[in-house]
């Protein structure tokens, strides 16, 4: 179970990525046997590549294997270095934790507003937001901790 947890961004993500494809291959099948496509498939291919993006950037985020440049940072004194590497876990939770706060805001305006075709609520495809800054902030707070524990050390 501790290992679902643990995975659990990874797990989500291949999980809307499956359905996405399989929607779509499905769609595709449809409309060349069939001469006919499924009217819904569009939507829901796009409601989960959506959750697949923001869920999988918070599993890269979680395992550090986004993109950075820290040639000048390693050419500074470690002391220098940590830092800056404290700055940056700061200003990375200040950063997250707002546009988790935004994405709030946003999907709680998006209630309203129904889909076209499926006609639920917009809010669907904008929660992928409040889950994946959420997933982003949690992280951020844990690496904010990690660089603490490790200037006592």
């Amino acid at each position: 179970m501790n290992k679902l947890l643990k995975n659990i961004e990874e797990i989500l993500c291949g999980g809307f990525l499956i359905v996405m494809i399989t929607v779509v291959i499905a769609n595709v099948f449809m409309r060349y046997l069939f001469n006919s496509s499924i009217v819904w498939a569009e939507e829901v291919a796009t409601i989960c590549f959506v959750w697949a993006v923001f869920i999988g950037a918070s599993a890269t985020y979680k395992n550090k294997l986004d993109v950075g440049i820290n040639a000048l940072v390693e050419k500074t004194s470690p002391h220098i270095k940590k830092l800056i590497y404290k700055a940056v876990a700061v200003l990375m939770l200040i950063i997250n934790s707002y546009i988790f706060y935004i994405s709030i805001v946003f999907t709680s305006i998006s209630f309203e507003k129904p889909m076209a075709v499926l006609g639920i609520s917009s809010a669907v495809i904008n929660s992928s937001l409040i889950v994946g800054f959420g997933f982003m902030t949690m992280h951020s707070i844990k690496f904010l901790i990690q660089e603490f524990k490790e200037a006592r050390s």
